[in-house]
């Protein structure tokens, strides 16, 4: 069976976001099923979705859709010769393979075959079961009955119990859990006192037998099914040999030793090199189709010449509109456009004094020829945006928005307002100060590539100097969970529900400091409220708000394109459901 594209059609409920470093992916990239994630994101909400459709061509014409490979007699040796493994071409993952504590998208897609959930995610951004064969909810909502699947088990061959269930609940309620998903906000009854120490179990989680737990809440919202039922077991046995109650010390010790119940376990991991995994024979679903798995660290640099050597048979490239034709011209890749369900940003630190001004965040959005910088980057394939969230959600307004067109007089006339006034140097100064911007850039990276002369340049302009400074994502987000930054670029990846933590004051994915109470009782009454069209009505005024303070330079929505080696089928690949949601069913033509 070959490969298809499925578009998207509606979403339900469901929620998030990831961080990525944005270059060849934006790779935003989909974590815990309760928030958003970055990439290089992180925390995830999984998501429901309606029915998918076979590949269909789009309005954007060539540019979005499915190009299948054409002369799979040129498929190099080095790619033919494994006729047991694939290897996928990634930016090096921080190292983080739990759930519970993973940011980035590339660790996120690691953790994906390794870990499963009680329920997953399908094409259309509505959720299945999954390690659940059965839930069962009460009348008022309140009670969440799993039954795990009787052929459940960790791939040291022991069974997936309720009790691991339990523990891992406990694990998130933890005192000391600071991973960015946000549990208490589950309203899971007694999880308040677990992570207060007043209490030695959660009262609402209560295990019935070996294959069914029951969950409890005081209150519930459009979340909570997609929360409780989203989280992966981790065993109990492996994980909480050290743990003590306030302590996750232990469990993180195991974050490069991962162990789960999904289709693929870990063998090896080389930090910024490779992750080697293999099938688990023990998987419920059947053992993998392709026996082994290796993640194999990329850079845009690299990662073109490494698809066309065969080295690797999988790889997410920045879309421009030359690397689309290169991608063709070598006939035996498969090249998948599709819009991507995230966003680019700058990030602004709004507890800098730099930025803690809502007309300075205005003037620097109005002062950055963003349509410049995306048509830099990627052409035809992206798009400038101003609220922060894809037009494939059914959330997605663009009623009462600024769009914050490109206007250097508008700017200077803000920051005058703002009273950072022009110097004999040129340069703005206020109380002393002056305005200097220290920009935390990733190397090798088409779009910061695109961004810093276009950035300095247009800065320049309004009397702001522009300092960069090269690192590698991960030391730029460790950068960022100190709040140790000014500005750097990064992207969210999106999960189908509109619920995040991103822009809520003190939100566990709040990376900004963005604070607006109007905001933060919005995003409590989406999540709250079941009706649909009453949600799309609230995040809309939560999005003209956001758009409104300017906490970030929202950049642009783009395509993603994945370059896949033909001699690999079976995907289910779209804007909701990534490609490692599929690689168990993946195998290798004959």
């Amino acid at each position: 069976m070959k490969k298809r594209l499925s578009l998207m059609l509606v979403t339900l409920m469901a929620f998030g976001s990831i961080l990525a470093a944005c270059g060849g992916g934006d790779d935003t990239a989909k974590t815990d099923t309760t928030t958003p994630t970055e990439t290089a994101t992180t925390d995830n909400t999984t998501t429901e979705e309606p029915a998918a459709t076979e590949e269909e061509p789009a309005a954007e014409g060539d540019a979005i859709g499915l190009t299948e490979a054409t002369d799979m007699s040129a498929n190099p040796a080095a790619a033919t010769a494994r006729t047991d493994s694939a290897i996928i071409g990634t930016t090096a993952p921080q190292g983080v393979f739990n759930p519970l504590f993973h940011q980035t998208s590339y660790d996120v897609a690691i953790d994906g075959v390794i870990f499963p959930s009680l329920i997953k995610v399908k094409g259309d951004g509505t959720y299945e079961n999954d390690m659940a064969d059965k839930i069962d909810v009460s009348e008022d909502n309140k009670t969440y009955t799993f039954h795990i699947r009787d052929d459940a088990k960790f791939s040291d061959g022991t069974p997936v119990k309720a009790s691991d269930y339990l523990f891992t609940m406990k694990l998130y309620m933890d005192s000391s859990y600071d991973g960015q998903s946000d549990p208490l906000s589950w309203n899971v009854v007694g999880a308040s006192e677990y992570n207060k120490g007043t209490a030695k179990d959660i009262s609402g989680i209560k295990v019935v037998d070996d294959k069914t737990v029951s969950v409890t809440v005081s209150d519930y919202d459009a979340m909570t099914q997609v929360n409780l039922g989203g989280i992966a077991p981790l065993s109990e046995a492996y994980y909480g040999k050290g743990y003590k109650q306030g302590d996750l010390t232990s469990v993180k010790e195991l974050n490069t030793k991962p162990m789960g119940a999904g289709p693929y376990t870990m063998t090896k991991y080389s930090a910024g090199q490779e992750v080697d995994l293999t099938a688990n024979e023990n998987y419920y679903d059947g053992a993998a189709k392709v026996k082994n798995l290796i993640f194999k660290t990329t850079t845009d640099t690299t990662n073109m010449a490494m698809l066309q050597s065969g080295e690797t048979d999988l790889d997410n490239i920045t879309v421009n509109e030359d690397n689309v034709e290169e991608l063709k011209s070598m006939g035996f890749l498969d090249v998948d456009v599709l819009k991507n369900n995230g966003y680019g940003y700058v990030a602004m630190n709004n507890k800098n004094p730099l930025f803690t001004d809502v007309k300075v965040r205005q003037a620097l959005t109005y002062g950055l020829n963003r349509a410049e910088v995306v048509d830099a980057a990627y052409g035809p394939y992206a798009e400038v945006i101003n609220i922060p969230q894809s037009d494939v959600s059914w959330a997605y307004t663009a009623d009462k928005i600024n769009t914050y067109d490109y206007d250097p007089e508008k700017a200077k006339q803000l920051l005058d307002e703002a009273g950072w006034k022009v110097g004999s140097d040129g340069i703005r100064e206020k109380d002393g100060k002056k305005f200097e911007i220290n920009f935390s850039a990733t190397a090798e990276n088409p779009v910061v590539d695109a961004l810093i002369p276009i950035m300095t340049e247009n800065y320049q302009e309004l009397g702001i100097k522009l300092v960069t400074e090269t690192l590698d994502f991960n030391a730029i987000m460790e950068k960022k969970d100190k709040g140790d930054y000014e500005m750097f670029f990064a992207a969210w990846g999106l999960t189908p529900d509109p619920d995040t933590t991103v822009y809520i004051t003190d939100g566990a994915q709040n990376n900004s400091g963005y604070s607006n109470p109007d905001v933060d009782k919005l995003y409590a009454e989406g999540k709250k409220e079941l009706d649909l069209n009453k949600r799309k009505e609230i995040y809309a005024k939560a999005y003209q708000q956001i758009n409104a303070d300017a906490p970030e330079i929202l950049m642009y929505q783009r395509t993603n394109m994945l370059a896949i080696n033909g001699r690999l089928d079976g995907w289910d690949i779209t804007p909701y459901k990534e490609y490692y949601n599929s690689l168990h069913q993946v195998e290798i033509a004959q």
